[in-house]
């Protein structure tokens, strides 16, 4: 695959259990999604999306943020994905905070469990960003793919896709609900790209 002009070379970054990650897969494998994954960098070790990668012969890294300061941290994330070639990262629950380089602007993809501006920002990710919305009493939620900058959940929208919020949803309930928009959602991004 690799070589490929016709598939979009990107790096994933990750921090857990991957499911980003081999949802891209399997619409890679299963629904033509034209992506050539040449890289996952993961924050942390013993992580199943590591294991997910090395299944597919991807190359790994793990680079963890507590060695860096900010800007080697970004050096040391970014140098491996300038180069494998790829041409876009694709953050897949990653949970750290990496500064964008200025060759990477608008080059760097995140999914977020909401419709953005909703429910962004600093300590908004997993289940806080589902109990938040229940609290409030949104009737709606959904998912935001969008670029990033660096800002928390700010940068602009590329995508988004939304579901019903019902009366009895916990935040379990609500994040499987959303995370099946998401499944949808990143891929028909990445396909807008290409």
């Amino acid at each position: 695959m690799s070589g490929d002009d016709t598939k979009l070379p990107i790096a994933v970054f990750l921090s857990g259990g991957g499911r980003t990650l081999e949802n891209l897969l399997r619409h890679r494998d299963q629904h033509g999604l034209p992506i050539d994954v040449r890289l996952v960098i993961s924050s942390r070790a013993g992580v199943r999306g590591i294991e997910i990668a090395k299944n597919d012969g991807i190359p790994t890294q793990v680079i963890r943020k507590s060695q860096f300061d900010d800007a080697e941290y970004s050096q040391a994330m970014f140098e491996p994905v300038r180069q494998c070639g790829a041409e876009y990262v694709v953050m897949a629950g990653f949970l750290k905070h990496v500064l964008i380089p200025d060759d990477f602007e608008n080059r760097v993809i995140n999914i977020h469990p909401s419709l953005l501006p909703a429910f962004g920002g600093k300590g908004m990710y997993g289940h806080n960003v589902h109990a938040a919305a229940i609290q409030r009493g949104v009737t709606i939620s959904g998912c935001t793919v969008h670029f990033v900058d660096n800002q928390y959940d700010h940068g602009p929208i590329i995508l988004q896709r939304a579901c019903e919020v019902l009366p009895d949803d916990t935040p379990d309930s609500l994040a499987a609900r959303v995370f099946q928009e998401e499944c949808e959602a990143l891929p028909a991004a990445l396909r807008k790209l290409v």
